[in-house]
């Protein structure tokens, strides 16, 4: 499979809230590391992630990708995404995102997702109090930051 043939499945899979079918497009050991929950690793843990983290906290999920690319083992594709939260302080409140993910694949699936979105875009959406967005935006960037020192981009 392509990566072009792999992402219609993908978010018809999140948008059912089918656990297993978006499990399915990873290998086994895949990862999906989602900007809100996270990292899970393993088919498992994804179908887990979609079925008790994603619908959980929202419902009525839409996620179109465009511009696909692929070359070799990496792709990309931007998209937007939306939902309805569930959560017990934005409960029915629409939220509407753009962002970018990178694909690392292995044999036909999905061996790592990654994305890359402007979260207090999403949060702000939620109508959360600007300290909360504050404080999950400063977690976000001390994570960005941790990195850069990792990797020596941070002299």
């Amino acid at each position: 499979m392509t990566l072009r043939t792999l992402l219609p499945g993908f978010a018809a899979a999140v948008e059912a809230g089918d656990g297993r079918a978006l499990a399915a497009c990873f290998t086994e050991d895949g990862v999906y590391h989602d900007t809100f929950y996270g990292a899970f690793e393993g088919r498992d843990a994804i179908a887990d992630m979609l079925e008790n983290h994603f619908w959980r906290d929202a419902d009525d999920f839409r996620w179109r990708f465009e511009d696909i690319c692929e070359a070799g083992d990496t792709g990309y594709a931007s998209w937007l995404f939306g939902y309805r939260s569930r959560l017990e302080d934005a409960a029915g409140r629409r939220v509407a995102v753009e962002g970018m993910s990178r694909f690392r694949l292995r044999d036909g699936l999905i061996a790592r997702y990654d994305e890359m979105l402007d979260i207090a875009i999403a949060l702000g959406q939620l109508g959360f109090a600007p300290e909360r967005v504050a404080r999950i935006a400063a977690r976000h960037a001390r994570a960005h930051r941790d990195r850069a020192r990792r990797t020596g981009h941070w002299d």
